[in-house]
C-alpha cells in the first residue's frame, strides 16, 4: 500500500547554506491494513516522511508510492483515499461539530443528505451523538480531537495518516482516544501511519514499530503483539532506548 524506495530528503540549495539532509536512504513497505508506529525523537525525519507520504512534498531521491501512485505527482489521484489526523484538531470554528465532519464529504460533492448521516453515524460512533451542533470553542479538547477523527473516518479513506494526534491531550484522555482510533482502525481495514515519539504510544497502537534515528534511517522494524506481557513490552521498551540513545 505504501512504499519508500532509497528514499531520501535534503533541504538547502547547493552553493549555499549547509543542506540538511532529514531522510537518508530510507526503505520502508507498509502493507495493506497495518497500523504502523513511526517513532523517533524530535527532529529525526518523521514529519518529513509524513509529508511525502501525503503528497505535501517531493523526495530529493528514491520514489515514494501508495497505491502504487506518486502522492506528489499524481496529488488529485488521492482526494478521499488519504486522510490526516493532524496534533492539533484543525476545526473550523465557525463551523459546528456535524458541520466539521462534513467538510471532506462537501468536497467530494457528496449529496447533502448523504453527507448529514455520514457525519451523523462518526460523530454518534465516537461519542458525540449530544454535541453535533456545538462549536468547537464549546467542546473539550478531547471532544474536538474526536470530531477530527470522525472527519477523517467519514470520507472512507483507505489510508490515514496521523501526526502525533493525542500529544496535546491529559494522558487519561489520549489513553482512550488512542485505544479507540486502534480499534476504528482494525474494524474499518485502514493502513495507518502513526507518528509519536513516545515509546508507550507505539507500544498501545501499533502492529509495527519503526524506530528511526537522525537522519530518518530505520535502527528497529518490528511487529508488535499488543496483548503481549509487561516482561516482553519491558524488553522491547530496553531495545527502543537503546536505539535512540546511539
Amino acid at each position: 500500500m505504501i512504499s519508500l524506495e532509497n528514499v531520501s530528503k535534503v533541504f538547502g540549495k547547493a552553493g549555499k547554506a549547509p543542506a540538511f539532509v532529514a531522510v537518508e536512504g530510507l526503505n520502508l513497505e507498509i502493507p495493506e491494513g497495518q497500523m504502523v508506529a513511526l517513532l523517533g525523537k524530535t527532529g529525526c525525519g518523521k514529519s518529513t516522511i509524513f509529508n511525502m507520504v501525503a503528497g505535501l512534498t517531493a523526495p530529493t531521491s528514491g520514489r515514494v508510492l501508495v497505491d502504487g501512485k506518486d502522492p506528489f505527482g499524481d496529488f488529485d489521484a488521492f482526494i478521499g483515499k488519504m486522510a490526516i489526523v493532524f496534533q492539533g484538531d484543525r476545526l473550523l470554528p465557525w463551523r459546528s461539530a456535524l458541520q466539521n465532519v462534513q467538510l471532506g464529504l462537501e468536497m467530494l460533492d457528496r449529496p447533502a443528505a448523504e453527507r448529514r448521516a455520514i457525519a451523523s453515524h462518526w460523530l454518534e460512533t465516537l461519542g458525540l451523538a449530544g454535541h453535533v451542533n456545538d462549536y468547537p470553542h464549546a467542546l473539550s479538547g478531547g471532544m474536538r480531537q474526536r470530531v477530527s477523527i470522525a472527519r477523517a473516518f467519514a470520507v472512507d479513506a483507505k489510508i490515514l495518516l496521523c501526526d502525533e494526534p493525542f500529544s496535546a491531550l491529559d494522558e487519561m484522555t489520549g489513553r482512550a482516544l488512542r485505544s479507540e482510533f486502534a480499534r476504528l482502525v482494525k474494524s474499518n481495514n485502514k493502513t495507518a501511519i502513526f507518528i509519536t515519539h513516545s515509546i508507550d504510544e507505539a507500544l498501545a497502537i501499533g502492529d509495527r514499530i519503526v524506530v528511526l534515528t537522525r537522519p530518518a534511517t530505520v535502527a528497529i522494524d518490528f511487529t508488535f503483539d499488543r496483548t503481549a506481557s509487561e516482561f516482553d513490552r519491558e524488553r522491547i521498551r530496553d531495545r527502543i532506548h537503546a536505539a535512540l540513545a546511539v
